[in-house]
């Protein structure tokens, strides 16, 4: 009777620590799929979800006993959006003054504070997988590491902690005053010379980076630089893609000019950023090379309707930079460059990213290209097209949902009402 007992008891144990370790199911149901791989509407799919992992998708899956339901009516279900440009430890405001004063004088652990809500609202609004390319006092490591922790709630991130470039140029900061604050140095991502440069890219994979950023040309919104002019050489640019790629690391090129463009292009970037003066020349070159495209339509669009906040010289910049975006993207569309969705969220308030989906559509891409821009060709770039991107067993569970029918209206992307993140709820109708 004894033994009986105690193996009445074991077994009551087993059973109930595998009540307790089973994973959480969910059967998440809407009238439609968004299908990113085949670039097609499936109506009346269901998505299965076990812990964190999704294990069945489509129209005829059977349902598992004990699932929770979740029913979203009238709304398509889609993978996790991506966005492959964004600066989640910063945002700029209305007055771009107020924004260097915050710069200099808020101390990096209370920024830490404003980076959490902005990752949050970023995750809320859909995306729930980012590309941080470039973040002071490596904040944007210390994120990533507290969203991985459990501690913080945002998207999943891949980082790259200083952007690299020269002294005076994109990455460097402002021009204060020589006597009153050190100079920079390959370990904050100022380099000159091949040798500085390739420290630049082991301090910040030493400290944590997923990728490396740099900046061949000059950008808009720095005081200093011509926005198209070349701040690096053939020299500095090989040895930095050259010392990522030995490390593992892929390589996001910063670029609106054409000949740093294809300089970048030669050295074997993975991804060039922005590319405002891009030639139907070196655009070919990057499709020869497999180079992505990362727009950032948004950061233009943006900055261009809020020109009277920027100094002069920024004013004169971002007019040129807006004014060419159009023709470069329709060139890369037609050429067949490959196009990753980035929006370069900071420029912009984060958490309307998804306005990037109607700013391609406007210049002429397909409303089931522009979300695969987001999903499966971002997940490409981003090295992770076997855990996100896609609706499909053994992915992680990254799903969202937005109202009626994104291809016959893409603005509905803006207007999400389901997302989950690796199997979690984080906002729900």
């Amino acid at each position: 009777m004894k033994r009986f007992a105690a193996i009445a008891t074991l077994i009551f144990a087993s059973f109930l620590s595998a009540q307790q370790t089973a994973p959480k199911q969910y059967v998440i149901k809407a009238a439609r799929m968004f299908d990113s791989n085949a670039g097609v509407i499936v109506s009346n799919a269901v998505v299965i979800v076990a812990g964190n992992e999704i294990v069945a998708a489509g129209p005829n899956v059977t349902i598992p006993q004990g699932a929770q339901m979740i029913d979203l009516g009238d709304a398509t279900i889609l993978p996790g959006f991506i966005d492959a440009h964004v600066h989640l430890t910063e945002e700029s405001s209305e007055n771009w003054y107020r924004d260097f004063q915050q710069r200099v004088l808020r101390l990096p652990a209370e920024q830490a504070h404003y980076a959490a809500m902005y990752a949050r609202r970023v995750l809320e609004a859909g995306f729930t997988t980012v590309r941080n390319v470039g973040a002071h006092d490596y904040q944007d490591i210390g994120l990533r590491n507290a969203i991985n922790a459990g501690v913080a709630i945002g998207p999943r991130m891949l980082v790259s902690g200083y952007a690299i470039g020269a002294t005076g140029g994109h990455t460097d900061d402002y021009p204060f005053p020589a006597d009153r604050v050190a100079p920079g140095g390959p370990r904050l991502g100022v380099c000159n010379g091949p040798d500085e440069c390739r420290a630049a890219v082991r301090y910040q994979i030493k400290y944590g980076a997923d990728l490396i950023k740099f900046m061949p040309s000059g950008g808009v919104l720095s005081l200093s630089d011509p926005v198209d002019a070349p701040e690096l050489s053939q020299g500095e640019m090989n040895a930095i893609v050259e010392e990522a790629h030995n490390w593992g690391r892929k390589v996001a090129a910063h670029c609106h000019g054409d000949i740093a463009g294809k300089m970048a292009v030669n050295a074997g970037v993975d991804s060039i950023e922005h590319g405002s003066f891009l030639t139907p020349a070196t655009l070919t070159l990057m499709k020869e090379k497999g180079v992505y495209l990362v727009p950032t339509l948004l950061a233009g669009e943006y900055t261009g309707g809020k020109l009277d906040r920027f100094p002069a010289v920024i004013q004169v910049k971002a007019k040129a930079a807006f004014g060419a975006r159009a023709e470069m993207f329709r060139n890369a569309m037609k050429i067949g460059v490959k196009i990753a969705f980035g929006t370069d969220s900071a420029v912009s308030p984060h958490g309307i990213n998804a306005q990037e989906f109607g700013l391609m559509t406007q210049l002429g891409m397909s409303p089931v290209n522009a979300l695969r821009a987001g999903t499966t060709v971002a997940a490409a770039l981003l090295g992770m097209t076997d855990r996100v991107g896609s609706l499909e067993k053994g992915k992680f569970a990254d799903i969202v949902a937005v109202p009626g029918n994104p291809l016959t209206d893409i603005h509905q992307t803006e207007h999400v009402i389901f997302v989950m993140k690796d199997g979690a709820v984080i906002k729900k109708p």
